[in-house]
């Protein structure tokens, strides 16, 4: 009977996943084999632009529409998308599951239409930029109709509400006269609005499509070719052989396989469902109560999407709003994601502590808790200095490879060859029942083995990301996931056959069975992309609203006269509305309104008030908060996934999964306020030591919010747990209260305080002067490298000139181009009757280091261990 109700919850589950990620309709006869074909068209068409075939085709043939397509690729891409979404997604719920209809035929045609439109009439188009015909109007706005609709149905209400709130506001913003007076917005006729949505590349077309077409799309079929080869199951017969039989093993091997398949999944929901299936049943055999069950599978899944190499979709979209490099984003995101799990992983085991429970059983021998706590870390570390690692690689093959490709591939290509050989000594990794009688963790040696040749599209995937030599530079995103998905489409091809080959087995037998998992990986690539593509072109329908209209200033006046420019306020006003939401709206179209909206506020507010936030770390937090959107009840999706396979609460899963999230919640407000968490201008022994220092923090964080360290705490001691946590991740708050972090100067006396400096030193200029705007008189503060001896030259190189007045230093508005225009020269009126100035100049001053505070925060701890220790009835382990 349990195992009924258990075969029942993940039928559910996996229907909701099908609702809310690929499409819940699946009719059969020739509309289906429709569907899948189509699916199997969309991601091969994904392959061939990303490929060099269409220039190759365009110069055999002289058939320059072979190279030209890939320019009109984001036309092509959003009719995929559209396509799939009104054939797979019923429009109501009392719509027919098991056919199309004759009104979603009509539907797709002129969803379709709308978009070839772009590409068979691309000439003409081009030649009356802005002038658009009676035919450019109507086929617009039947494109954004259709395109709300299949929101509607692959994502639900909630965006379409919110990208029809924009719209409504370009086409009528301009008879209200606050706004006007914000954003001097005049408004806009129906025809330019129409066409700025739809006819060029500022409204659905823009950068959120472009990034769905070049890059998302790959990284999602390259984890769906990943997971239906099985790679995702060796993922999690390898977290449950390691972690298996320690203290609550399922629950830390839930944690683990987690982390491992959100690398290669765009999906909480779908993440919670392929983990979930065999580790929530496994936790409630030993012990865990339903509720926490999913909550552990939830945490774990939300958090699969932070990281690194791959993360979410909205990471992808970072690159080009930030304009940094991917493996930057990579860099910045290391440290928290590591921190994040880890402290996941100690929650778990205090729970585990607090119910006495015990793990799987395991034949052979045990690993001991310091060696998995060894493994785990390396492999972490591992990615950390796996640039180092590759480039040494790539040096010494180096006489070998020259710039040729050739031999790379016949290393690699051994290498696989060698791998599934050895794989093939052993059984293949098959899906236990979790409902088994006597459950075991498998041997982590055989298992480990038995699938190693799943890591090599990884590692090429990270090579090609982060390697980088005098004759070989990084490939991008897009080409480093083509490269990785078309070695692991030769891996779902040949990895069946191969060990039948060394077996002696049915060689033809396995082909076809790989041949199958390639078909049903390119199905399943596709499917999954469907909400993620229509969601980045109604994003653009909001980003294109922003740079129409100003929009942003609306909202951000809005929200700094409720934050009355307390920056503290203000996060906690953005962490509310990223997870109200989220609670609609995917990750990454969460991530695109939320960004768009506020990250311009919250750098502006963090300048007013004396804090210079890097721009990534805004879009950080943002993307942080999104993400813990998933789980947030009382609409956390990924929360009623879970509920659906332990037949717990989902609002109670939810609400106990964010309990557990509330560390990954703190660290977007850490590392606002404390770069360091983000690796910015840190050397690689620091690195180390903030890994060190903060995870401490994290873990005694993650301690108070358990209620338990050693033994069960007293409310005292969490709070004392909270003050440590909080004096190490912040030691310079401290350090502030005892000394001026800078000195300070004003008038002419300032550009001597600039000429002292050492070159590359930061120097700090507060800048007051009217707001272009509302002619206020307002604050901001910008940073500028030093020039050694020279004051001029440092601030002529930003662009900026001053003019000695008295005791006053004028500041002159900067050319367009130059660094810091954007700051000052749209934000402050230089032409109006109160001038622009400097007001201070600030440098550091030379004072003790703040991690001396690490000290008494460390006593504090060592003493509360002598406290608690008394008090442990169990050991630790």
């Amino acid at each position: 009977m349990a195992q009924d109700h258990q075969t029942d919850g993940t039928a559910t589950a996996d229907a909701m996943v099908a609702e809310a990620d690929t499409g819940a309709r699946n009719p059969s006869g020739i509309q289906g084999r429709a569907i899948i074909a189509i699916c199997i068209l969309w991601s091969l068409f994904q392959l061939y632009i990303a490929s060099k075939l269409p220039g190759v085709l365009a110069l055999a043939t002289g058939f320059s529409d072979f190279a030209n397509i890939v320019a009109q690729a984001r036309f092509v891409h959003l009719a995929f998308a559209i396509t799939l979404a009104t054939m797979a997604f019923p429009l109501f719920k009392n719509s027919p599951k098991d056919r199309i209809p004759l009104y979603d035929w009509a539907l797709l045609i002129l969803g379709v239409s709308a978009c070839l439109y772009l590409i068979f009439f691309r000439y003409q188009i081009a030649d009356r930029p802005g002038l658009w015909s009676t035919s450019d109007v109507v086929m617009s706005a039947i494109g954004l109709i259709v395109l709300l609709i299949c929101v509607y149905r692959s994502l639900g209400l909630p965006l379409v509400c919110i990208a029809s709130a924009f719209l409504l506001l370009a086409f009528f913003g301009g008879e209200s006269e606050w706004i006007r007076n914000i954003t001097n917005y005049g408004g806009s006729s129906l025809t330019k609005a129409l066409g700025h949505y739809w006819m060029q590349t500022e409204g659905v077309f823009g950068v959120a499509l472009g990034v769905s077409t070049t890059m998302i799309f790959l990284f999602v079929l390259f984890g769906a070719l990943l997971d239906r080869a099985g790679g995702g199951n060796w993922f999690i017969k390898v977290a449950i052989a390691l972690l298996g039989a320690l203290r609550g093993g399922p629950a830390k091997a839930s944690v683990l396989s987690s982390m491992m398949t959100g690398m290669i999944s765009g999906s909480s929901i779908a993440n919670t469902v392929t983990t979930g299936t065999f580790t929530i049943p496994l936790m409630k055999r030993i012990g865990f109560p339903a509720e926490k069950a999913g909550a552990v599978e939830v945490a774990s899944s939300t958090n699969g999407q932070l990281t690194p190499p791959v993360m979410g979709a909205a990471a992808f979209l970072m690159v080009e709003y930030v304009n940094i490099p991917y493996i930057d984003v990579v860099k910045h995101a290391f440290l928290p994601a590591v921190i994040s799990y880890i402290a996941l992983l100690y929650i778990v085991h205090l729970e585990s502590l607090k119910m006495g429970l015990e793990g799987l059983k395991k034949d052979g021998r045990k690993i001991g808790v310091l060696m998995i706590l060894i493994l785990f870390l390396s492999g972490f570390i591992f990615l950390g200095v796996a640039t180092f690692l590759m480039v040494g690689v790539r040096m010494l093959l180096e006489p070998m490879m020259g710039e040729t490709v050739y031999a790379a591939v016949a290393i690699v290509a051994v290498l696989y060859v060698f791998l599934v050989a050895v794989a093939a000594r052993y059984p293949d990794i098959a899906v236990d029942d979790p409902n088994a009688p006597v459950p075991h963790a498998p041997r982590l040696t055989p298992t480990l083995i038995g699938g190693a040749y799943y890591a090599l599209p990884i590692f090429i995937l990270v090579w090609n990301l982060m390697v980088r030599t005098e004759s070989l530079d990084r490939l991008s995103p897009a080409l480093s996931a083509f490269w990785a998905t078309i070695f692991m489409i030769i891996i779902a091809l040949t990895h069946r056959p191969l060990k039948a080959f060394f077996r002696g087995g049915d060689i033809g037998g396995e082909g076809r069975a790989g041949w199958g998992d390639f078909v049903q990986g390119l199905i399943m690539g596709a499917r999954n992309m469907i909400g993620i593509g229509v969601a980045t072109g109604a994003a653009g329908i909001i980003v294109g609203t922003i740079s129409l209209t100003g929009a942003h200033q609306v909202i951000g006046q809005v929200i700094e006269v409720i934050s009355g420019g307390n920056l503290m306020i203000l996060l906690f006003l953005v962490a509310v509305l990223s997870l109200v939401l989220g609670m609609g709206l995917p990750t990454t179209a969460n991530y695109i309104v939320v960004s768009s909206l506020m990250a311009p506020v919250i750098v502006t507010v963090g300048a007013q008030s004396g804090l210079v936030v890097p721009l990534i770390a805004v879009h950080m937090f943002v993307f942080y908060f999104g993400i813990l959107a998933d789980d947030t009840p009382p609409v956390g999706l990924a929360a009623y996934a879970a509920a659906a396979i332990s037949r717990g609460d989902p609002i109670k899963t939810g609400i106990q999964g964010f309990g557990y999230d509330i560390r990954t919640a703190l660290l977007p407000f850490l590392f606002i306020f404390n770069t360091d968490l983000l690796l910015i201008d840190v050397g690689p022994l620091k690195a180390v030591l903030v890994f060190v220092i903060a995870l401490i923090a994290m873990l005694l964080f993650a301690a108070a919010t358990q209620g338990y360290f050693i033994a069960k705490s007293r409310k005292w001691e969490s709070a004392l747990l909270l003050v440590i946590a909080f004096m190490l991740f912040r030691p310079d708050f401290f350090l502030d209260q005892v000394s001026d972090k800078y000195a300070s100067s004003s008038g002419p006396a300032a550009l001597s305080l600039m000429t002292d400096q050492a070159s590359g030193n930061n120097i700090r200029l507060l800048i007051e002067g009217p707001d272009f705007d509302t002619g206020k008189i307002r604050p901001t503060t910008v940073v500028i490298p030093a020039v050694a001896g020279d004051a001029v030259t440092a601030l002529s190189d930003q662009g900026l000139s001053v003019i000695e007045e008295g005791d006053t230093l004028l500041l002159d508005e900067p050319f367009p181009g130059t660094p810091h225009f954007e700051a000052l020269g749209n934000e402050y009126d230089f032409y109006g009757d109160s001038p622009v100035v400097i007001a201070q100049v600030q440098v550091e001053n030379d004072r003790l280091p703040k991690e001396l505070f690490f000290i008494p925060a460390l006593l504090l701890l060592a003493g509360l261990v002598l406290i608690q220790r008394p008090r442990a009835t169990q050991p630790a382990f």
